[in-house]
C-alpha cells in the first residue's frame, strides 16, 4: 500500500513537525517513534507519555435494544455495566475464534465501542450483520471523534490541571464527560494499554490538534513525551496485553489466550456461546505462556518453538528485549505439558535452538489505580 493510499489522523501535521518516523499500520500512516522507542517507553513507565490513537475505530450503539444487542454480540456481561463504567470484551465467531478484542463504555444514553484499527471496517460490517431483530442504530463516529492516550504515573497530575480537578477521583475502568482546557464535551476514561495508570481522551476531531499541543506543553515539566507505536507495543507486551494478529485472532479462542475472565457463559446466549461452552468442558490442548530466553537470542513473532528433539510444538506470538526488565522475553502458544512455570523448551532463532524457560506473567505488574 502506497503512502498516498494510507489514512491519516488529524494529528499528521503535528507528527511531522515533531520529527516522527512514520510507518504503515493497519492501513494508517502512524508515528512509530519520535525520539527513540526506549526513551518513550521509559517516559511512560517513569513519568508520562502521550499517544495518538485516533486510528482506532469508534462505534456508537444507541436505541432501546442497545443492551440486548451488545449482550448477544459480546462475551462480556454488559448488563453489569453501570452508567460511567467501561469494560474489556471480546467479539467471537460461532466457532469460538476471536473476531476482535474491544472496549465498551456505557454512556448515559448510548454505548461507545472501541475496536482495533486494523479490524475497524471488518468489525463494523460484522456488527451490522447482527443487527436484525434489535432496535439499534450503529454509527461509525471515528472521523468526527478522535482519541488520545495519556499514560504513566504523572498522567493524573497532568490531566487534572486541564479539568479544574474534575478527574482525580475517576476510578479505573470508568468514563466521564469533562472539559479539557476549553474543549467542552470530551470523554475521559481511566483505561489504557500500557500497564500504567492513565487515561484515554475522546475529543472532537476539530479540536484534537489544540488538545495535543497544549497537553505536551503543560506536561513538559513532569517529563511528558509524545510516544509512538513502538513504545505502545513494548509497553503492552511487558504487561501481557493481547495484540490482535499476535496473541489473538480468529484461530484462537479466549480460553487458550488466557482471557477466560472476560467470557461470561452464565449470562445467556451470545455469538459463540455454544462453542465456548464446549471448549471449556473439553479442556485445552495449548496455552499462551510467557517465557525468558535463558541463552543469547531474541524471540520474534512467528519463530518456531521446539522440544529437545527439534520437533515444533508451538509458535512465538510476540517477543523482544524488555526495556523495563532488561531481559529477552516472549509470548507463545505451547502444549499444556510445557505450560507450567519453570518448563523449558527451545525457540528457533534464525535456525539456532535457544533455550527458553516459562516464567510468571505479566512480566511487568501493572500499576493501575483501583
Amino acid at each position: 500500500m502506497t503512502s498516498s493510499a494510507l489514512k491519516r489522523t488529524p494529528l499528521f501535521p503535528q507528527h511531522l513537525a515533531l520529527g516522527a518516523r512514520m510507518v504503515e499500520f493497519g492501513g494508517w500512516e502512524m508515528p512509530v517513534q519520535y525520539s527513540s522507542i526506549l526513551d518513550e517507553h521509559h517516559a511512560v513507565r517513569n513519568a508520562a507519555g502521550l499517544f495518538d490513537i485516533s486510528h482506532m475505530g469508534r462505534l456508537l450503539v444507541s436505541g432501546d435494544g442497545a443492551l440486548p444487542y451488545l449482550q448477544y454480540l459480546t462475551t462480556q456481561d454488559v448488563a453489569q455495566l453501570g452508567v460511567g463504567q467501561a469494560s474489556y470484551a471480546l467479539l467471537c465467531h460461532e466457532n469460538g475464534g476471536i473476531v476482535d478484542d474491544i472496549f465498551i463504555y456505557r454512556l448515559p444514553t448510548d454505548y461507545l465501542v472501541v475496536v482495533n484499527a486494523s479490524n475497524a471496517e471488518k468489525d463494523f460490517l460484522w456488527m451490522l450483520q447482527h443487527l436484525a431483530g434489535f432496535d439499534v442504530t450503529l454509527t461509525n463516529i471515528s472521523e468526527r471523534m478522535s482519541m488520545l492516550a495519556l499514560q504513566g504515573p504523572q498522567a493524573e497530575a497532568i490531566l487534572d490541571r486541564t479539568t479544574d480537578g474534575q478527574l482525580a477521583t475517576l476510578a479505573f475502568h470508568h468514563v466521564a464527560l469533562a472539559r479539557i482546557f476549553d474543549v467542552e464535551n470530551a470523554l475521559v476514561a481511566r483505561t489504557g494499554y500500557t500497564g500504567e495508570d492513565g487515561f484515554e481522551l475522546f475529543v472532537d476531531s476539530r479540536q484534537l490538534g489544540k488538545v495535543w499541543e497544549r497537553l505536551l506543553a503543560l506536561g513538559a515539566d513532569e517529563g511528558l513525551k509524545p510516544c509512538g507505536l513502538g513504545a505502545r507495543d513494548s509497553l503492552r507486551f511487558e504487561a501481557k496485553l493481547a495484540l490482535y494478529g499476535h496473541e489473538i485472532d480468529e484461530h484462537v479462542n479466549p480460553y487458550e489466550a488466557g482471557l477466560s475472565w472476560v467470557v461470561k457463559l452464565d449470562k445467556g446466549d451470545f455469538v459463540g456461546h455454544r462453542a465456548l461452552l464446549k471448549i471449556k468442558h473439553a479442556g485445552l490442548s495449548r496455552k499462551l505462556v510467557g517465557f525468558e530466553l535463558v541463552e543469547k537470542g531474541i524471540a520474534r513473532q512467528g519463530y518456531p518453538i521446539v522440544d529437545a528433539q527439534g520437533t515444533q510444538i508451538g509458535t512465538v506470538t510476540s517477543g523482544m528485549p524488555s526495556p523495563t526488565l532488561g531481559k529477552n522475553l516472549g509470548l507463545g502458544f505451547v502444549p499444556l505439558d510445557y505450560a507450567a512455570e519453570g518448563s523449558e523448551f527451545y525457540v528457533l532463532v534464525r535456525a539456532r535452538s535457544v533455550l527458553a524457560r516459562v516464567v510468571k506473567t505479566p512480566f511487568y505488574r501493572p500499576r493501575y489505580k483501583k
